[in-house]
């Protein structure tokens, strides 16, 4: 049996930055995928091996069972109900593990999603071998959630083996969770996102476990629905950028401009509520349709001036805004900013000739451009006799 997962990947709406100084934030899943497929074998001395293949960057690992029990089998696992922090203990074990791979240097970021991977796999399954292949429509660090979508789709996969959910394997098509069981993929996945990213929000797993939007103020989370259709053009300017290095800076702009940052941090809270209440009123027809996207637009242009207002916005992102504007589009940063990517609202009634003109366009500028519905599922789950 081949069971495969797939989880969204996440945008922030509205609200980055300023969520750090208690403002609310609305982050969204989108239509763009990580995908996870795991075969477990049968134990025999000819195939007792853990794979681990990463198809869109060409690497493989490959660890005999024995190896991996002798690292981590005083962990005690498997464990599937009781998500379990890795220590630091284990987490040298698994770079040590990792490192006799000989990952080419280049790549050696991928490192601390391998050791997620080792975590989750030991702590919900225990030593079993399998061979694990994973795809992905996320371009890596670049502000998507892509790492999120990763712990999600690993620990989907990882759970469905195991007695601690309930799902027909008979059924054809992809399927979803239970509520019950999609708490506890979300808090399994959230100790996948501390391997590596070390503190984080939570937001991004919770988005693309449970998909749809949430509304996010000083650590509380609120799931939220669209009751529109939206749809964004996603622009990966490729340039790399620091956020801890942005976060930092905001806070500094803030200690010697606070009242006016202060003043900048409430516009953006009340742009964010604003925006969760568009998004949740009722659409009765086209007409209403078209008048929530005008006013979404505003929002976003209002963010957008906002997040300038804080120094986190870059020339790759204003040169994407310029673009986008000459065609009628308004766009904003998602994410940290000083590159990244960039939103641009689709309105429903754009003809598709305008999209393929702005989609050329940027692209001539070295930018990768993606299309994604937005607020949509979150992770899902398939099952298919192994070939």
């Amino acid at each position: 049996m081949e069971v495969k997962a797939r989880a969204p990947g996440k945008i922030i709406l509205a609200g980055e930055h300023a969520v750090v100084h208690g403002s609310t934030a609305v982050a969204a899943s989108i239509g763009l995928y990580t995908y996870v497929s795991l075969q477990v074998s049968p134990s025999n001395e000819n195939n007792d091996r853990l794979i681990l293949q990463l198809k869109d960057t060409a690497l493989e690992f490959s660890w005999p069972i024995g190896r991996i029990k002798e690292a981590l089998s005083s962990l005690g696992g498997p464990f599937p109900s009781t998500p379990t922090s890795c220590s630091s203990e284990s987490l040298n074990l698994m770079l040590a593990m990792i490192e006799e791979q000989n990952i080419p240097e280049a790549k050696t970021s991928l490192a601390s999603g391998v050791s997620a991977f080792l975590w989750l796999y030991t702590s919900i399954l225990g030593f079993k071998p399998a061979t694990v292949v994973v795809t992905s429509d996320l371009p890596l660090g670049s502000g998507l959630g892509s790492s999120a979508a990763l712990c999600v789709a690993f620990t989907a996969t990882l759970l469905a083996c195991t007695d601690t959910v309930n799902m027909d394997m008979k059924q054809e098509g992809w399927l979803v969770f239970g509520e019950s069981e999609l708490e506890l993929l979300n808090k399994w996945a959230f100790e996948g996102e501390k391997i590596i990213h070390g503190k984080p929000s939570g937001i991004d797993n919770t988005v693309s476990t449970y998909g749809n939007m949430i509304k996010f103020k000083s650590g509380n989370l609120t799931r939220i629905k669209s009751s529109m259709p939206l749809k964004m053009l996603i622009t990966n300017t490729k340039v790399g950028r620091n956020t801890k290095a942005l976060v930092a800076g905001v806070s500094e702009r803030t200690l010697r401009h606070s009242d006016a940052m202060s003043f900048v941090f409430n516009a953006v809270d009340s742009i964010s509520k604003e925006l969760a209440s568009v998004i949740q009123t009722p659409t009765p027809d086209d007409l209403s349709i078209t008048a929530k996207e005008e006013k979404l637009e505003e929002l976003m242009e209002m963010n957008q001036g906002l997040l300038q207002c804080m120094g986190v916005s870059h020339a790759s992102i204003e040169t994407v805004l310029r673009t986008t504007l000459k065609y009628k589009l308004v766009s904003k940063l998602t994410g940290a900013g000083g590159g990244g990517c960039v939103l641009t609202l689709l309105p429903t009634l754009l003809s598709g000739t305008i999209v393929d003109k702005v989609i050329a366009e940027l692209e001539s500028c070295g930018f990768q451009c993606l299309i994604a519905g937005i607020g949509g599922n979150g992770a899902e789950i398939c099952f298919s006799a192994s070939s």
